[in-house]
């Protein structure tokens, strides 16, 4: 067995092995093209929620200790791998452009205001914006850096709009948490007035 064999070998045997309940966890989130909840994921694996949390924390310590192309990233309370974040540049070149160059001025602004408003209307986009959406919220489904990811329980059940997976990539971002905080000014800026669904729903 030639050195790099062996050392190759040894790195295995320091490597923790995963808990059956880590491994389980594991192969869903790979399996599974969404993010994939807590909840859901404790039903798919018929374990309760705080094994499944364990497991979780498990897996996201594995993966960062032992410097894996993966990292098990959290948005909103669901799971999903992600690329890590130190291969993003070399990713790059085969997986895209950069967002920038591809997107208006419009399209960013109403981009940030979902990923930091979300869950939101467009109704709500319209609001902070001061214009209709309408063609650009259709632009960023089509190149999908948002999504639909349920419906307000008020009357008429109106869309609610987040971002993606991509969205997260494209942005060299873990997570949502992981968003630049606003200034004073911004933040201010995306509260908008209470719009004719909320009042509805008060």
């Amino acid at each position: 067995m030639d050195r790099k064999r062996q050392v190759g070998k040894a790195e295995m045997q320091q490597s923790p092995l995963l808990s059956t309940e880590a491994r389980l966890v594991e192969v869903i989130l790979f399996l599974e093209n969404e993010p994939v909840s807590l909840e859901r994921l404790s039903k798919m694996t018929s374990l309760s929620e705080e094994t499944t949390r364990n497991a979780i924390t498990e897996l996201q310590e594995h993966y960062r200790e032992n410097l894996h192309g993966l990292d098990l990233a959290e948005s909103q309370g669901a799971f999903q791998f992600l690329p890590s974040s130190d291969l993003h540049d070399k990713l790059r070149s085969c997986y895209g452009r950069r967002v920038d160059r591809r997107l208006s001025r419009a399209a960013l602004e109403t981009l940030s205001i979902v990923a930091y408003s979300q869950p939101i209307t467009r109704r709500e986009i319209d609001n902070i914006r001061g214009v209709s959406s309408d063609t650009i919220i259709r632009l960023l489904r089509d190149r999908e850096y948002i999504k639909v990811i349920g419906r307000k329980d008020v009357p008429g059940h109106p869309c609610l709009y987040g971002t993606s997976r991509k969205f997260l990539f494209e942005f060299n971002l873990a997570s949502i948490s992981a968003l630049p905080k606003l200034s004073d000014i911004d933040r201010l800026r995306f509260e908008a007035e209470p719009t004719q669904e909320k009042k509805e729903e008060a």
